[in-house]
């Protein structure tokens, strides 16, 4: 006798399967809500409304000024006071700066400095070897 040879007996139970007392599926109950679809879409409606008005109260008259819109440059720059509009200036004079400095370098320089940086990295960066060879 080997150890083949016993086996269990029955079939399997799959759920859903309504044959000879088979395990069944519970089926989820659909939750109501509380709002009816006339109410929600009044809701969208007010909504929609809202965002209108204040859409037009930031719209900036159109003789004032060159630029129209939310983001244009008058607009915003009133609004801030004077440090941030020096922290502006600087941060746009610095990626200026960093602009150029990239520009000036060739790929070979690049990869030339980048190499120097890794030769000057300490062992603990290295990655070890894993497995025979």
């Amino acid at each position: 006798m080997s150890d083949y040879s016993i086996r269990p007996g029955g079939s399997l139970k799959l759920k859903g399967a309504v044959v000879d007392g088979g395990i069944t599926k519970k089926k989820k109950k659909k939750s109501k809500s509380s709002k009816s679809d006339s109410d929600r879409a009044r809701e969208r409606e007010r909504i929609k409304e809202l965002v209108e008005q204040d859409e037009a109260q930031l719209v900036v008259p159109s003789g004032s000024n060159a630029g129209s819109g939310r983001n244009s440059p008058a607009t915003t720059s009133s609004r801030k006071t004077d440090a941030e509009r020096r922290f502006e200036e600087i941060q746009r004079e610095r990626l200026a700066q960093r602009v150029a400095k990239l520009a000036n370098k060739t790929h070979k320089d690049r990869v030339n400095e980048f190499n120097t940086h890794l030769e000057l990295l300490s062992e603990h960066h290295d990655i070890p070897k894993v497995g025979p060879g």
